[in-house]
């Protein structure tokens, strides 16, 4: 009996030791569009392609960076909604921390959180696991900036840089060869705008990016203006 075999199932492992349903959600995670994170010595950047496949769609109302608290914001690659059930969760989580004990939630424990709401979704009957990875940009309790990478799997990890999505490979590639232990938050800026236009299908513009900035504490969304400006510098 071959894995295929084992393919419906997730909560079976198959005869080679693999929950197949995951690799089939990372398969749908590296469907999606390219989206990467670099932690520079002063904030951490996220940027995403949020290209649609017709000029028709109103991007105003499609958000792929989202805030999840004052220093922490999110990204994702894969499949949309499911990503909106790991945000609402994540936000709750967070105002929950904060009514206890009056200070925002480190990263590090927030990304725990999300992370065992993934795992969970890989061992339970009557669900499948969330069809996403996400990037989580922030700021720990002692105030050092921090990335990580959060896989269906429920598995995290803390990154220098990183990118998932489609072209995720060279998009890794490159930012191999442009990260500097010492990057600052500007340059980090530069750098992820790069990468992405590496890899970018069409005019890369302020429309169909993102960019959210974790710096001096607080994490903010740039603005249109403010990623044509940084688009200029780089062209």
């Amino acid at each position: 009996m071959g894995d295929s075999a084992y393919s419906f199932s997730l909560t079976t492992f198959s005869r080679t030791g693999k929950l197949l349903q995951i690799e089939y959600a990372l398969n749908a995670v590296a469907n999606g569009r390219t989206s990467l994170g670099i932690c520079a010595k002063d904030g951490v950047v996220i940027a995403t392609d949020k290209k649609f496949s017709s000029s028709l769609v109103d991007t105003d109302g499609v958000n792929k960076v989202e805030t999840i608290n004052k220093h922490t914001g999110f990204v994702y690659s894969g499949v949309g909604p499911d990503y909106r059930v790991l945000v609402k969760k994540a936000r709750k989580s967070s105002q929950a921390y904060y009514r206890m004990y009056r200070e925002d939630q480190p990263v590090s424990q927030l990304v725990k959180e999300t992370a065992g709401v993934m795992q969970e979704y890989t061992q339970s009957g009557g669900v499948r696991p969330f069809g996403v990875s996400v990037l989580v940009a922030g700021m720990d309790g002692d105030g050092t900036p921090k990335l990580y990478q959060v896989d269906p799997s429920g598995s995290y990890f803390g990154w220098k840089a990183t990118a998932i999505g489609k072209n995720y490979v060279n998009a890794k590639n490159f930012l191999e060869k442009r990260y500097q232990e010492d990057i600052e938050l500007e340059d980090a800026i530069h750098t992820a705008l790069l990468t992405l236009r590496e890899g970018f299908e069409g005019e890369m513009d302020s429309k169909n990016i993102e960019v959210g900035v974790m710096s001096g504490g607080s994490f903010k969304l740039l603005t249109p203006e403010q990623i044509q400006d940084y688009l200029d510098e780089v062209n």
